[in-house]
């Protein structure tokens, strides 16, 4: 280790890490603050709870990707806000869990008389996805009432009288009556008001979630009215009664209508530099973390893995997948992206146009990017009316980031669009190969042409590939070189032993079609040159494909890969293939050159 570790909290330079446990286990799954704490290693994200009290904003939605420590960082600030509640049997005195953290000693310790000082309401919508408009109904009905129940000494406060003890026990005891449930947040912030003599704090967190369960079920009229209504009276027209409120989530939906009330509500995004470190893990954290658990050697091969994410000004990494490659023995693989269907992804791949599909294969180029504006107000029923909000859709989710955040709020600012990491390119490819193995009749078909390319069989892959265009084709409208191209590009994702194809380089005395470069000794690497004309025989394909693997030779497209580039494996010579396409017919012409 490079820090200290004392008292339970590891120091490294401006970074702390709580490990009251001492046992270096990660916190895997663990959203609760205090078991986090008391179990596992924690990252210091404290000083959100000096933002917050710092704020001029009465409401603050927190905007972030799944995975990256809204829940952790909502329950944290249950855990230092909250008087415990004398009825709930687990709580106690949270103190301590904050002692040795940055909060504790921020400005000479003045936010100290701000820990274990407010009721608190807390509610995670996460349990609200149901497939029908009851079963929502009736999990929103138990989340309320077990927040009643966990206050539940109200039913005995000598500050209530005993209309409002009345409806308390109502509400509490599963007894709700039509309009309590409705008015069930503005009812209980004014209970615990009275009692204390202190204005609660509101945690609303994953706000959102039964919001998209409801537009992907049908339910969504229902659900967004009943939102609308409980959360404006509380964080609005109840605001008297209120100290703060807090609410995550990852989509805005600012513009469906749930906040079209609350002028009193601040967004803040991942493009906003206020907040900016308090989500994900920024480059020193990630370097104290390696150090303390003793892989400060797996830290390049990491960054490449699961940083590149910019929130505002700062740089940061998956938390999710930085705890998971720790802990599986730093073995890189998709974390978060295993932890999701990544629709947003899936459903530009399998139903993007070959337009969508050549920006897409842009994007995975090694420094590749395209150019949107962001209007972060979108959800994903957009797509339908709005194509271009795509790539708001795919921000937002945590698949794209940009190095452009200035004018956060603007819709109209076009920024660059990258991939972030080595994990998110790779959530691409996989759902690139699931389509395009559906392109060509499925996986083995896939496989069988894979094989044949690499194997130089020219005879074998223009049969794969006039099965292709017969059975499948109109997935794409061929009428080009360009939409042949792009449908060839898509089938060669995930040949094994090799990158993502190339496409368009300059090379030699020209640029190529396409290449795939070998990332393995021994292979051969491929180059492909296309034709295509209306109306060519059998006879001009054959000409036309002859042509184009002479184009390969005239103009030196694979002078640079015959004995392997600069840092690639060597290879076992190089294969050129000229392919000509008419309709749904082709012809193929083949030749290897050895190294």
């Amino acid at each position: 280790m490079t820090g200290t570790y004392e008292n339970g909290i590891y120091r490294e330079g401006d970074v702390r890490l709580s490990d009251l446990s001492g046992r270096r286990r990660l916190p895997i799954g663990r959203d609760g603050f205090a078991t986090a704490v008391q179990e596992s290693v924690v990252i210091d994200k404290s000083l959100l709870i000096a933002d917050v009290l710092n704020s001029s904003a009465a409401v603050t939605l927190f905007c972030r990707p799944r995975r990256f420590g809204k829940s952790l960082n909502m329950t944290m600030l249950k855990s230092f806000f909250e008087i415990p509640p004398a009825s709930d049997p687990n709580a106690e005195d949270a103190a301590y869990l904050f002692e040795g953290l940055s909060i504790w000693d921020a400005d000479d310790g003045r936010y100290r008389e701000h820990q274990g000082a407010y009721p608190v309401i807390y509610i995670s919508f996460n349990p609200v996805k149901k497939q029908c408009w009851e079963d929502a109904w009736g999990a929103l009905n138990q989340l309320i009432v077990w927040e009643y129940i966990r206050h539940g000494y109200l039913s005995d406060s000598a500050e209530l009288n005993e209309q409002e003890r009345a409806y308390f026990e109502r509400v509490a005891g599963w007894e709700a009556a039509d309009g309590d449930i409705e008015s069930s947040l503005i009812n209980l912030t004014r209970l615990l008001f009275k009692h204390h003599g202190r204005r609660p704090v509101v945690l609303i967190d994953e706000y959102d979630a039964p919001v998209m369960a409801a537009r992907d079920n049908g339910y969504y009229d229902e659900m967004v009215s009943f939102l609308k209504g409980w959360l404006t009276a509380a964080l609005k027209d109840g605001g008297q009664a209120l100290a703060f409120a807090c609410l995550t989530g990852v989509q805005r939906i600012s513009k469906e209508s749930i906040f079209s009330d609350l002028n009193n509500l601040v967004v803040n995004t991942s493009l906003n530099a206020k907040y900016d470190e308090r989500y994900g893990f920024t480059e020193d954290e990630v370097r104290a973390l390696a150090n303390y658990l003793g892989q400060s050697a797996h830290f390049p091969e990491m960054r490449q893995w699961y940083d590149g994410y910019r929130f505002g000004s700062v740089d940061v990494y998956n938390p999710w997948s930085v705890l998971n490659y720790f802990d599986n023995d730093c073995e890189c693989a998709p974390y978060w992206g295993n932890t999701s269907s990544n629709a947003p992804i899936a459903a530009m791949v399998r139903g993007g146009d070959a337009r969508l599909m050549r920006k897409v294969y842009e994007l995975l180029k090694a420094g590749g990017s395209v150019e949107a504006a962001l209007d972060l107000s979108v959800v994903f029923g957009d797509l339908d009316a709005r194509p271009e909000a795509l790539w708001s859709l795919l921000y937002l989710a945590g698949y794209l980031t940009t190095d452009d955040t200035e004018q956060p709020n603007s819709k109209d600012v076009v920024r660059r669009l990258r991939i972030p990491n080595l994990e998110i390119a790779s959530l691409y490819r996989s759902e690139i190969i699931d389509r395009f193995a559906q392109i060509a009749g499925g996986r083995d078909c896939l496989i069988d042409l894979h094989r044949a390319l690499i194997d130089g069989d020219a005879c074998l892959l223009a049969e794969e590939l006039e099965d292709v265009l017969l059975n499948s084709a109109s997935f794409y409208d061929l009428t080009s070189e360009n939409s042949y191209h792009m449908l060839l590009v898509g089938l060669l994702f995930g040949v094994p032993g090799y990158g993502n194809p190339a496409s368009n380089r300059e090379a030699g005395r020209g640029r190529f079609d396409i290449r795939l470069a070998p990332e393995r000794a021994g292979l051969p690497a491929v180059t492909l040159e296309l034709k295509f004309e209306h109306g060519a025989d059998a006879s001009r394909l054959q000409v036309l494909a002859t042509e184009a693997l002479a184009q390969i030779e005239a103009r030196a497209y694979d002078a640079d890969t015959a004995r392997g580039g600069a840092g690639a494996p060597s290879t076992a010579g190089s294969l050129r293939y000229g392919i000509a396409f008419s309709g749904k017919s082709l012809a193929v012409a083949a030749e290897r050159r050895p190294s």
